[in-house]
This record gives C-alpha cells, sequence and structure tokens, in this order.
C-alpha cells in the first residue's frame, strides 16, 4: 500500500513536471495537436506515375502553411513527415505505425532515399505531430503510384 502511495505521487510529479516543461504526454491521452488554416503536404518528386528504374530513389516531401519539425519538438504548426507504402491510412487519433509500410522521418528530413522491389507501389504523405499521431485535422497528400522496374 505505501508503495502504491509513493508511486501515485512521483506519477503526479512527473505529469506536473511535463506540463510546465511544455513537454506532451505520450500514448493515448495526448490530444492530436490541431492543424492551422488549409496546410498541404506532397510529393515534389517522384510524380503521380513515375517509372523508376532499380529499386533505389530519392523521394523529396513538401509542406506549404506549416512547419517542419523533428520529433518530439513541441512547436505550434509544424510536424514531421511518414511515407506510407502500398497502405491505406493508419488511425488518426494514436501514433502512426513504424514498420516498412509506416517510414518515419523524425529528423525532420524532407527528402529521403529509399527502395522498393520491383512492381507497382502506392505512396501517400502524413504529417504526424511531436508524438507521431497524425494533426486534427489530418494533413495527408493525394496518393500516387510509381512503377519500379
Amino acid at each position: 500500500m505505501r508503495h502504491t502511495a509513493v508511486l501515485s505521487v512521483l506519477l503526479v510529479a512527473v505529469l506536473h513536471a511535463g506540463a510546465a516543461t511544455g513537454v506532451a504526454a505520450a500514448g493515448p491521452a495526448a490530444a492530436p495537436a490541431p492543424s492551422p488554416g488549409s496546410p498541404q503536404v506532397y510529393f515534389i518528386w517522384p510524380y503521380d506515375g513515375t517509372v523508376i528504374t532499380g529499386g533505389k530513389f530519392w523521394v523529396r516531401m513538401g509542406l506549404r502553411n506549416m512547419g517542419v519539425a523533428p520529433k518530439g519538438t513541441a512547436m505550434a504548426n509544424t510536424g514531421h513527415h511518414h511515407i506510407l507504402i502500398n497502405t491505406p491510412l493508419p488511425s488518426m487519433t494514436e501514433p502512426i505505425p513504424n514498420d516498412r509500410n509506416h517510414l518515419h522521418f523524425g529528423a525532420g528530413e524532407t527528402e529521403a532515399r529509399i527502395e522498393l522491389p520491383p512492381g507497382s507501389h502506392t505512396l501517400q504523405l502524413l504529417l504526424g505531430d511531436l508524438n507521431h499521431v497524425p494533426h486534427k485535422p489530418p494533413v495527408v497528400s493525394k496518393k500516387i503510384t510509381v512503377t519500379v522496374r
């Protein structure tokens, strides 16, 4: 019983310290960050319908009316890129998965070299907030298709 009381006090202290420093709580308790006005996320390259020779290529990501910031950066109107490959949009209220179909660019990258096997692939951009959760409303690109030969 005494350990439970001590843990409760420590938990309250940690949460209070996080709120005082502007650090958001991770997990489902953290509300998605709002997106301002009319932000747009888009592919600079490749274009929809691009045929790529070889499996490795550069992806260049664009963002309008918001800023790019690394994960964990508590700054209004910013986020970081995620590329969704051959997959539908994930939950808009939980952190974006991190696997081979959901590539994270949490260092604030706006371009990346990726590799895909031969075939047709769909790509879509989704902006995540400091906790990798999509903004509200979500900032998402149109889905494009590329073919790797």
